[in-house]
């Protein structure tokens, strides 16, 4: 729930007191506080040299990268403060007859951060000027008591990182670790960790202040797993410029008990700057897979990531543009060990069942499409002992991933500020085991097409020095779906008749004995489809030495989902006798309708004083 810091009397505009004790009455029946903010404050005092509280001064606060400039006025007790501020570096020059002008310079704004600029105007005129680099101001955090840690740009693109993965540097912040309790649908997959010992699914992921969470597992969107855990998109990292966990946070952040992941993306500047990389592995810098033994052949393995950034003025302290693409092409072949018949074990059984007349029609034409591949062990007969592989596999697997930003913002004037920004993701990938009940198998991977996407609509309105208000839009989709690789082949054209539809389409699964298994993963086909939509007001209210802010958020999640588990059917033999005459001993089969539709609307709203 929101909380008030303090309580005191407020007087001014009766409007927004009436806003205030509305907001009020609604927290008291209940209602959660979750909102946030992706940009960052300047505040201060300003003194004399005697020590003495400076009201009435005239504060200017800009930012030296992209022209920004913001107004504010020092109040009775001599102090200000500039909210809702695109992070970078940014002067304060302070004004007032009698007074030379104070100026500190270098002041770095980080995201979900306040930064204390305090000044002392000497007596003189106003056109001197006595400048302080923020450099020499105290680095200690003195404005809040929100834990947590920030990663910037330089971080992000300068260590090495095995997928360009953003994620794996969040466990540098304090308190994060693995998450205990592990929960995930796909092992492995990013995005699952702990802070301060909360729940790794109570996490609460934002890029550029609005809602970046799949709605179904509570993962982030982006980056989140394919195929055995495999990143589906990947968030670009070029694009970073500032990511802050949070915990213990404000009421402003609230939704989740967990940590907060606040991802803010860079903007374009008044100076043009950009970038471009590639990295890659492939099979002569990688060790052998533990199952890729000598004498056989090294297994392929190639990986290729490349992008880059562009980002520039299109009008000069007035609109800003900032692009960035990373793509990631993979390929190689699988190894491990595995049984599969051999041509004796083919004419031993044909003999033992009276010869080849005696085999299944729909058997013998399902032989005749090879499905396993040859024995690279003559040596061992595992399909009469019963235990043992015969055969080194070489299952040919892809991922192909394409991430790219755009993102623009547009100073109207000094007291109104748009931001936006459009993030697509799109990715196929082929991989053998899939989750369970996977086989080995080459042409029995597990399929999956995903296709992210992400919208931020932000505007700033500075009513008055005083007042500043912000209006955010979030969407984001997130469509995923696993489909056997062999999706396209119709069981009845060998006379296997499962009566499948053909988005069931793709072989059975098989086993024989102790075969390598037939068929893809028992829990294909199926999809999801995620929509979120994400509108945040929060309202910043300088009043005297209270900074009180207040905001109201809708949330509106939608999930549409197909989950056919075993609608391809499955076919058990406990014998490669009984496979060839079709006998089997066992066999599964669902059916029905799973298309689920699920909705769910949130409205909240909280309030909260900082003295």
């Amino acid at each position: 729930m929101g909380e008030f810091m303090r309580c005191h009397s407020i007087g001014g505009d009766m409007k927004i007191l009436r806003v205030v004790v509305y907001l009020l009455v609604v927290l008291l029946v209940g209602y959660a506080a979750f909102a946030q903010t992706f940009r960052g404050s300047i505040l201060g005092t300003v003194t004399d040299s005697a020590g003495l509280v400076v009201s009435g001064a005239k504060v200017t606060v800009k930012n030296t990268d992209t022209g920004l400039t913001r107004e504010a006025t020092t109040s009775d007790d001599g102090s200000y403060a500039v909210s809702e501020l695109p992070i970078g570096i940014y002067s304060v020059t302070v004004e007032k007859d009698g007074f030379r002008t104070g100026v500190v310079s270098g002041i770095r704004v980080e995201v979900s951060t306040d930064r204390r600029a305090d000044v002392t105007l000497q007596p003189g005129e106003i056109a001197q000027r006595i400048e302080v680099s923020g450099d020499t101001l105290p680095q200690v955090e003195s404005n809040s008591n929100t834990m947590g840690g920030i990663i910037e740009a330089r971080i992000l693109t300068n260590l090495p990182v095995n997928g360009r993965d953003y994620q794996k540097l969040i466990f540098l912040v304090p308190g994060v670790t693995g998450s205990p309790d592990a929960i995930t649908d796909s092992p492995g997959s990013f995005g699952v960790f702990s802070v301060n010992g909360a729940r790794g699914r109570a996490n609460n992921f934002l890029l550029d202040g609005t809602d970046m969470n799949d709605g179904y597992r509570n993962d982030p969107a982006i980056n989140e797993a394919g195929v055995f855990g495999t990143p589906a998109t990947i968030l670009p990292v070029e694009a970073i410029a500032e990511l802050r966990v949070l915990s213990n946070f404000e009421a402003e952040y609230g939704r989740s008990a967990g940590g907060v992941v606040n991802v803010v993306t860079k903007s374009g500047t008044n100076q043009w700057h950009g970038s471009g990389f590639e990295f890659f592995r492939n099979t002569n810098l990688n060790a052998r897979n533990y199952f890729n033994k000598v004498p056989q052949p090294q297994q392929p393995f190639h990986n290729n990531q490349f992008g880059g950034s562009l980002g520039g003025p299109i009008v000069k302290d007035k609109t800003f543009i900032f692009v960035d693409y990373e793509g990631m092409r993979e390929t190689g072949k699988e190894a491990s060990p595995a049984c599969v018949p051999t041509a004796a074990d083919l004419a031993t059984a044909t003999a033992n069942i009276g010869g080849a007349a005696n085999i299944n029609q729909v058997i013998s034409k399902l032989l005749a499409l090879n499905p396993w591949p040859q024995a690279t062990d003559s040596s061992t007969d595992c399909l009469a002992d019963g235990s043992g592989t015969n055969a080194e596999l070489a299952t040919p697997f892809k991922n192909r991933v394409d991430s790219a930003i755009f993102k623009i913002d547009h100073n109207f004037n000094k007291d109104n500020l748009l931001t936006g920004r459009y993030y697509f993701g799109d990715s196929d990938q082929s991989f053998p085991l899939a989750l369970v009940g996977g086989g080995l198998l080459p042409n029995y991977n597990t399929f999956t097409p995903t296709r992210v996407q992400l919208v931020s609509l932000s505007f700033v309105t500075v009513v008055n020095p005083a007042l500043v208000n912000e209006a955010r839009l979030g969407w984001n989709r997130f469509a995923e779906g696993f489909f056997p690789e062999d999706r396209s082949f119709d069981p009845a054209s060998i006379g296997l008749n499962t009566g499948a539809s053909s988005y069931n389409f793709g072989l059975p699964i098989i086993t024989v004995a102790n075969l390598a298994q037939l068929g893809s993963d028992k829990g294909n086909p199926r999809q999801r489809v995620d929509t979120n939509w994400h509108y945040i007001d929060n309202i910043s209210w300088k009043r005297g030495r209270h900074d009180i802010k207040l905001g109201y958020e809708f949330r509106r999640t939608s999930i549409s989902q197909i989950f056919n588990r075993r609608f391809r059917g499955g076919l058990d033999f406990a014998s490669f006798e009984e496979f060839l005459q079709g006998i089997p001993d066992g066999g599964l089969q669902y059916a029905g309708n799973t298309n689920r539709n699920t909705w769910e609307n949130s409205h909240a709203f909280y309030v909260q004083d900082s003295f």
